[in-house]
Formats: C-alpha cells, structure tokens, sequence
C-alpha cells in the first residue's frame, strides 16, 4: 500500500470500549490506555456489508475515533452504530472536532512530517495505530479547549456582577461552575492521557521517534501545558468567589447576631423600665 488516509472525531466525552466490544464478539478486556480496533468481519457486521481489508475503525475510551480509508458514508454508519452506546453523539455535528492525515509509504529514505501526511521509508505495523493515536488526542484536545472557553465566558458573567456590585453569589451556582472545571481537568488529564506513551514506543526506538514528532508536530504537551495554565487560573478565580461569598455570609451572621443581641439590651431595659 502506498498510502493510508485517515480521518478523527471528537464526538463525546467517554466511551465504555467493553460494551462495544462484548457485542462485536471480541474476547477482549479493554483497558483505557488502549484502543478498539474493528476492522475484518466485525466492521463488516456493523456496516453490512463486504469492507476492504486496508479499512478500519479505532475508537478511543477518551470519546475520539478514527476511520481509516472509510468512505463518509461508512463513517455515518459506524457513528449511528455507536450511538447506540453514547446517546449523546450529534449525527449532524459530528464533525465540529475533525482531523485529516494521510501516511505515505516510500518516496523518501527519511521520515518527513507536514500538517497533511508523514512520509515513512517502510510500512511498520505501529504507525497506523501511532498516527492514530496522535490526531485523536489532537482533536479531543480541540473539544476540551472549546469547552474551557464555554467555561471561562460562564465566569466572565460572574465576574461582571461582582464587578457590578452584586457579591451574592449562591452555593449552587458556585458548585456548578467548579464542577464544570473539575469536569474539564478530569477530560483533559485523566482520560486523554496527553503525557501517556503507547506501550509500544518503550520497546521500539522506531516507533518512539515516530510518535514523539508526531506529537511534536501536533502540539499536544504545549497545548496541554497551556489548557492546564488555564484551568489553575480558573481554580484560582473559583476559590476568590467562594472566599467573596462567604465573607458576605459571615459578614450577614454577624449583623444578624448585633441586631439580636440589641434587641435583647432593648428588651431588658422595657423589662426593667416596666
């Protein structure tokens, strides 16, 4: 084969790579680091009909896929397949988040990388999977960066009330806006695993290289770094309103307990004056 297209999504948030693969048949017990592959007579099954055999599926437990040489129309099948999975996959914005690269085969005695294909001088069965990988975390990383500016123009309003005079912020508003964040950094840390290397880079120094500038290339620590400077500033805007409000909290407690203890004095001196 001299090349191989493929294409990525981000289209959710999670997804169980067990459930899919207990109904495709595949004797398997997927751990979150790694992805489903279909490909064969599984991706036949699921798009019913006869599929090259350079044509497949992988599907990530961070919410990505990614099709390779998959026709659109195969790939609205599979999405409507894995909806039944994730209720909250958009048929008709699945390609908001959306990647396309191509790995060429041969033409070079020397890997080459631009922001369209990768040259490689010999087919090796890892580069699939490391291309892959690489344009699902990239895309998935463009949902999560959308996401955080969703999350920073939410407390933009709030910092324009308080800016405003308005310092009463409720403890389920807060609780909201904290658990978005919280949301945010386990999406972005704990399921993307940006800093995570396939296992398959630790045994081939081939393999490492390749993903390394592949990882380079894209950006993806230097966009984690920023998206993780991002969200400790939130944090740290997040805990000055929890400080504001409960201030205000303290501050109302206190003036509650002076007008108590006043009309106490107030009270006793009727008593006594009676």
């Amino acid at each position: 084969m001299d090349s191989m297209k493929f294409k990525a999504y981000a289209v959710t948030n999670e997804i169980d790579l067990n459930k899919i693969a207990i109904q495709c048949g595949i004797p398997k017990k997927y751990t979150w680091e790694e992805p489903l592959i279909l490909q064969g007579e599984v991706l036949d099954t699921i798009l019913q009909y006869k599929t090259p055999n350079t044509q497949k599926v992988l599907v990530f437990s961070f919410g990505s896929i990614v099709t390779i040489n998959t026709p659109d129309k195969d790939t609205i099948k599979f999405l409507e397949y894995l909806k039944s999975f994730k209720q909250d996959i958009d048929l008709k914005a699945f390609e908001t988040y959306t990647d396309d690269y191509e790995l060429r085969i041969g033409n070079s005695d020397e890997m080459e990388l631009n922001d369209q294909y990768a040259i490689v001088p010999k087919f090796e069965v890892f580069y699939p999977e490391l291309v892959s990988i690489v344009i699902a975390k990239s895309v998935a990383l463009e949902k999560t960066e959308d996401q955080l500016g969703q999350i920073l123009d939410r407390l933009e309003t709030m910092i324009d009330r308080v800016e405003k005079g308005n310092l009463r912020i409720s403890d389920k508003e807060l609780a909201k806006a904290t658990s978005r964040i919280v949301r945010h950094e386990y999406n972005t840390i704990a399921y993307i695993m940006i800093l995570d290397k396939p296992d398959i880079t630790w045994a081939n120094s081939d393999a490492a290289e390749f993903y390394d500038s592949m990882a380079e290339f894209f950006e993806l620590n230097d966009r984690y770094e920023i998206i993780k400077k991002k969200t400790d500033i939130l944090n740290n805007i997040m805990n000055g309103f929890a400080s504001i409000s409960h201030s205000i909290r303290g501050l109302f407690v206190e003036w509650v307990i002076v007008i108590l203890i006043v009309i106490e004095v107030i009270l006793m001196i009727a008593d006594m004056l009676s």
